[in-house]
This record gives C-alpha cells, structure tokens and sequence, in this order.
C-alpha cells in the first residue's frame, strides 16, 4: 500500500471516529474523548492536517475534546470587537475567535 492509499485510508478513519464521538458524547465521555485523541494521533502519525472544523473541536489549553453545549459554552461578544468566545468547561481556558 502506498502513501496517498494509507492517507485517503486514514482520512476515512478519522472522519468515523470523529462522528462516533459526536454520537456517544452525551452518554459516555471517556469513550468520545478517547475516540477523539485517537483521530488526533492517525493524523499526527502520518503528518496529515485536520480539517479546521475537526481542529475546533479540540480545546487548545487542556486538548480534550469539546463539542458545543455539552462541554463547553459559545458566546457572542457584545462590545466593539465582534468575536466568538469559546469557554472550556474542562479547564475553564476561554479563546476567541474574531467574526
């Protein structure tokens, strides 16, 4: 098997174990969270960069997976500055993403 086979192969990989963890995030964490950090390692092992909606779902502090309303907040600024801020639930890190 070459390169771009093992590649296309493990994209694949990632993306499955990605959804699962979206499905099993509300009942059981530890598995979402494992599940994750294994998408995480394919992709690090064979040097291939996640997709940035996948790499959202990483907190950048603590790099545990986090998915919008179950362990993390998403707000909107209100002040000059119109920005998305993200708030860990985990490890309470907030990060901003400017709109």
């Amino acid at each position: 098997m070459g390169k771009q086979a093992a590649k296309l192969l493990a994209q694949e990989r990632i993306l499955i174990l990605i959804r699962s963890a979206f499905q099993k995030i509300d009942d059981d964490y530890e598995l979402a969270n494992s599940q994750a950090q294994l998408a995480k390692k394919i992709a690090k092992r064979l040097r291939l960069k996640l997709p940035y909606d996948i790499r959202q779902l990483y907190c950048k502090k603590c790099k545990r997976f986090i998915v919008p309303g179950s362990n993390c907040r998403v707000r909107i600024g209100r002040s000059k500055i119109k920005a998305l801020r993200i708030t860990c639930l985990l490890c309470n890190n907030v990060y901003r993403k400017l709109l």
